[in-house]
């Protein structure tokens, strides 16, 4: 009784092929096949339904691709931005280059208005055959050129009876002191020295007066 209740299946529901006795070594070899239309349509689609990507995944790509297309603009704009740069820099040069061409030029036409005066000087030294003469112009044209100079801010170093300073001074000779507070003073100027504000443009060449033993 127990084996044909166990090979009774309803014609509509089930359909059991290859069912073997229970005295069958091993377990019974049963394949069930459901006829139900509406489960056999529904498995159908499953069946054909194609295997997505999981959604975590098509959203991690998602970021991916957003993040690439952040990369790509900070890549343009850093390239713009280095190029604005470049362009700002060789702009600046040029302004620079074109300035300091053009306080030369000016520096040189104030140069040739005291050479034009010393050429003055020089034939109306000619003129008047005394040395005097040329004297008073060559000083008028060196006061005209010293005027130039301290309008550009240089300005004669004072050194004459000041005590030696490796800053503005530069020692070619030492000549012996008669006094002890002369020990170690410009005695004498060589050649002038000149400064540009608070630099040295170049140094005075001086004699410095050193104390002797003897003396």
């Amino acid at each position: 009784m127990r084996g044909d209740r166990a090979r009774w299946l309803p014609p509509r529901l089930w359909y059991l092929q290859g069912v073997e006795s229970e005295d069958a070594k091993g377990a019974p070899d049963v394949k069930v096949v459901d006829r139900r239309w509406w489960a056999r349509d529904g498995a159908v689609e499953a069946d054909a339904a194609p295997l997505g990507k999981p959604s975590y995944v098509a959203e991690l790509e998602q970021r991916l691709a957003e993040k690439d297309r952040m990369l790509q603009s900070y890549v343009e704009q850093y390239k713009s931005a280095a190029q604005e740069f470049e362009d700002a820099r060789a702009r600046t040069r040029r302004d620079v280059a074109r300035e300091v061409e053009r306080g030369r030029r000016a520096m040189l036409v104030d140069l040739l208005e005291i050479l034009d005066n010393l050429d003055r000087a020089i034939e109306a030294a000619h003129e008047s055959a005394t040395a005097e003469r040329l004297v008073q112009g060559v000083a008028m044209v060196r006061q005209q050129f010293t005027t130039l100079l301290q309008g550009h801010g240089i300005s004669e170093i004072d050194a004459l009876g000041r005590p030696f300073d490796p800053h503005w001074h530069e020692a070619v000779t030492a000549v012996p002191a008669s006094r002890q507070e002369d020990d170690d003073r410009v005695a004498g100027v060589i050649r002038r020295g000149y400064r540009i504000g608070d630099e040295v443009l170049r140094p005075a060449l001086v004699a410095v007066s050193k104390r002797t033993a003897e003396a």
